[in-house]
């Protein structure tokens, strides 16, 4: 059986610094802050997410995993440890990707803004074959033969290239719609990343979301990854 939180878990506020370690109030396992969500009591008494971990007064830290979010909502981890009553939703963890998912469009129309991403069947398999891309997006809901063709590229110019052993990211996080949303276009299906700060800080919120997500033997959630 999990253990349960008490207050001493909870943080004095949201400075942390890179390589801060904290306890999952659930598991009980420390860990660095990039494995884990802290969540915050809002004045009107919810328990909310806060992924950028800048949100004030105390807060607690659970594991970044769905159903560890969901087993410390079921389980009243966060009314024992805050010792208050306190508004919790029962789609807390449904939420919290959520505002993963949406941090990760604002994300992609950043990158978007730095000249960082190109968009188009024909535009991507060029960034691919010149070697300019360093990810590749595809939508969620996007055609089976269309991301069949891309991805072999992806493995015909890891072969031409066999020295480079760096993993390169075949993501599919993203519909459509929300790819038009991020890119301020229309139809988007594909996508590619180019080199810059931008492009790394989507794909550190693209890793965020795959992991939230895994289950135990879980490989990957919602992407998939080439080796290069």
């Amino acid at each position: 059986m999990l253990a349960i939180a008490d207050p001493n878990d909870l943080d004095q506020g949201p400075r942390t610094k890179p390589g801060v370690e904290r306890m999952c109030a659930v598991t009980r396992q420390v860990s660095g802050i990039d494995n884990l969500i802290r969540f915050v009591v809002s004045p009107a008494g919810e328990v909310i997410p806060d992924l950028k971990r800048k949100l004030p007064g105390r807060g607690l830290w659970v594991s970044l995993s769905h159903a560890t979010v969901a087993d410390a909502a079921r389980r009243g981890v966060f009314a024992k440890s805050f010792k208050r009553e306190l508004k919790v939703s029962k789609t807390l963890a449904d939420d919290a990707d959520a505002l993963m998912v949406r941090g990760l469009s604002e994300a992609l129309a950043m990158t978007a803004k730095a000249g960082q991403v190109v968009t188009g069947f024909a535009k991507v398999e060029a960034a691919i074959e010149s070697r300019q891309a360093i990810a590749v997006l595809h939508a969620t809901d996007g055609a089976e033969d269309g991301i069949r063709k891309l991805n072999a590229k992806i493995d015909g110019v890891a072969r031409r290239n066999a020295a480079d052993s760096a993993d390169f990211p075949v993501v599919s996080l993203l519909t459509k719609d929300e790819l038009d949303l991020a890119l301020g276009r229309a139809n988007v299906v594909h996508a590619a990343l180019l080199a810059g700060p931008a492009s790394k800080t989507f794909l550190a919120r693209c890793q965020m979301l795959i992991r939230y997500r895994m289950t135990a033997g879980d490989k990957v959630s919602g992407a998939t990854r080439k080796e290069t």
